[in-house]
C-alpha cells in the first residue's frame, strides 16, 4: 500500500506486480534520503503565536470586557467561573493552542491581566463578516466589532506592541516579538450571525443568499489585508448547521431535516461554505506565500446531531443550561439569568452532565463538543488541503505528503516484506 501511494505521488503509472528487486532499488534510497537528509525531513509547524478572529464560537472574552460579561454557570466543567467564553468550558481555539502548548488567547479588549506574548484574540460575540443593515433593529443583538474592525485592531495591535517591547520594561514581556507576526498561525471561524442576521430580518432563502457574495468577498478582503501585514499561516473555518435552539426557536421557517435542524439555514450555510471554499482557492492564488487551510467544520458539527450516540452525545437538540420549551432555550431568559413562573422566580441553570451535551446554552457548543471538533478537524480529515493542523504551516501539499507517506513507510514492519 506505501509503495502504491509513493509511486503515484512521484509521477510512476500504477501496476500491481514489481519485482522484489525493483521495489527495493526504488524504495529504500528514498526513504534513506528521506531520514538521512534534513532537507527531506518531514517538519512540524512550530507556531509560536496565535492570531484569532471570529465570533462567539471563539471569544475569550472580548464581548465580557466591553459590553455584556456571561454569568455562572458559564465556566463551570473547566476554569469552575465564568472565563468571558460562552461555554461552560474550554473552546475549539483553546483547544488549538494547546495542541501547541501555547497559553490560551488572551482577548484584544480585555485590558486587565491580559498576555499577549503568545498572541491574541480579535473575536467577540455576535460579531460579523459585514456589518449587518438589521444591527439596529435587532436591539444591538450583534457586536459592532464586525471583520473590518478587527482587522483595524489587529493592525493597531501589530505596531503598537513593537512600540511597547522597544520601551522596554514589565509590559515588553507581554508582547509579542516582531518575528512572531510571520511565524504565526492565524485563526478565522465567523460568518454565522451574518446568515442568522438575515434570517431573524426575515429575509427568504434567495435573499439572504444574494448577501453571501459580498460576505465572502469582505472576507477575502481581510485575509489579504492580514497577509500584507505579514500574515502567512492562515486556518479557516467554514460556518455551522442551523441546529441550534436559538436558529430553531427564532426563525419564522418550520421545515425540518431527518435530524431536526432548520433546512433553509442549512441550505444557505451550505451555500456559504461552498463560495467560501472556492475563495480560499483564489486567495491561494493571490497570494503565493500564504498557507491557507480550509477547514469543514459544518460536517463534524452536523455528525453531532446526525448521530449523537455514537459518539457519546444525547439530547443533541436541546440546551444544557437554560429555561423553557422544547429546546430548554427562551429569548426571554437565557442561562444563568433568573425569570417568574407562577410568583416563582426560576434560575436557568444546567443540566446534570454537561459532558454528554452538545449544546450548551441554547446558542454554543459544550466544552464536550468542542472538543469532539477539535479532535476531528486537527486530524486534517476535514480540511483542504488533508493535512492535519501542525502541519498548516506548509505550502506545497504534494511534496508534505509524499514525505509523509516516507515516513509512515520507514517502519520496520513495511521493510520487512524486503
Amino acid at each position: 500500500m506505501c509503495f502504491s501511494i509513493l509511486m503515484s505521488l512521484m509521477g510512476f503509472p500504477s501496476t500491481t506486480k514489481f519485482n522484489n528487486l525493483y521495489v527495493s532499488f526504488l524504495v529504500v534510497p528514498f526513504i534513506a534520503i528521506t531520514i538521512l537528509n534534513p532537507v527531506f525531513a518531514t517538519k512540524g509547524c512550530n507556531f509560536p503565536a496565535i492570531f484569532n478572529f471570529g465570533d462567539s464560537n471563539s471569544d475569550t472574552g472580548g464581548l465580557a470586557a466591553t459590553l455584556l460579561a456571561p454569568t455562572p454557570p458559564y465556566g463551570e466543567t473547566y476554569f469552575h467561573t465564568p472565563s468571558g467564553r460562552f461555554s461552560d468550558g474550554r473552546l475549539i481555539i483553546d483547544f488549538i493552542a494547546q495542541s501547541f502548548r501555547l497559553p490560551y488567547l488572551s482577548a484584544y479588549l480585555d485590558s486587565l491581566g491580559t498576555n499577549f506574548s503568545h498572541g491574541a484574540n480579535f473575536a467577540t460575540a455576535g460579531s460579523t463578516i459585514t456589518l449587518p443593515s438589521s444591527i439596529i433593529r435587532l436591539n444591538g443583538r450583534f457586536s459592532p466589532f464586525f471583520l473590518d474592525v478587527q482587522y483595524t485592531q489587529f493592525r493597531d495591535f501589530k505596531s503598537r506592541t513593537q512600540l511597547i517591547r522597544h520601551q522596554g520594561g514589565i509590559s515588553a514581556t507581554l508582547m509579542p516579538k516582531e518575528e512572531y507576526f510571520a511565524k504565526a498561525l492565524y485563526t478565522f471561524d465567523i460568518g454565522q450571525n451574518d446568515i442568522t442576521a438575515g434570517f431573524l430580518a426575515n429575509m427568504t432563502v434567495q435573499q439572504v443568499n444574494t448577501s453571501v457574495p459580498d460576505m465572502v468577498n469582505s472576507f477575502s478582503a481581510n485575509v489579504k489585508n492580514i497577509y500584507d501585514l505579514g500574515a502567512r499561516s492562515f486556518w479557516i473555518h467554514n460556518t455551522g448547521p442551523g441546529c441550534i435552539p436559538f436558529i430553531l426557536v427564532n426563525v419564522l421557517s418550520t421545515e425540518r431535516d431527518t435530524y431536526g435542524c432548520l433546512k433553509a439555514y442549512n441550505d444557505v450555510a451550505q451555500y456559504f461554505n461552498h463560495e467560501l471554499k472556492e475563495a480560499v482557492v483564489q486567495l491561494r492564488k493571490d497570494l503565493p506565500l500564504a498557507a491557507i487551510t480550509y477547514v469543514d467544520a459544518y460536517s463534524v458539527k452536523y455528525s453531532l446531531f446526525r448521530n449523537p450516540k455514537k459518539y457519546g452525545f444525547e439530547h443533541p437538540l436541546v440546551a444544557c443550561c437554560g429555561y423553557g420549551g422544547e429546546y430548554n432555550y427562551s429569548s426571554i431568559v437565557g442561562c444563568g439569568g433568573t425569570t417568574e413562573v407562577n410568583g416563582t422566580k426560576v434560575f436557568a441553570g444546567s443540566c446534570e452532565e454537561s459532558s454528554v451535551r452538545v449544546i450548551w446554552d441554547g446558542i454554543h457548543y459544550t466544552e464536550a463538543a468542542n472538543k469532539f471538533i477539535f479532535d476531528k478537524i486537527s486530524t486534517g480529515a476535514f480540511s483542504d488541503p488533508p493535512l492535519p493542523l501542525n502541519m498548516s504551516c506548509h505550502r506545497n501539499y504534494t511534496k508534505i505528503r509524499r514525505h509523509l507517506v516516507a515516513d509512515q513507510c520507514t517502519d520496520l514492519s513495511y521493510m520487512a516484506q524486503f
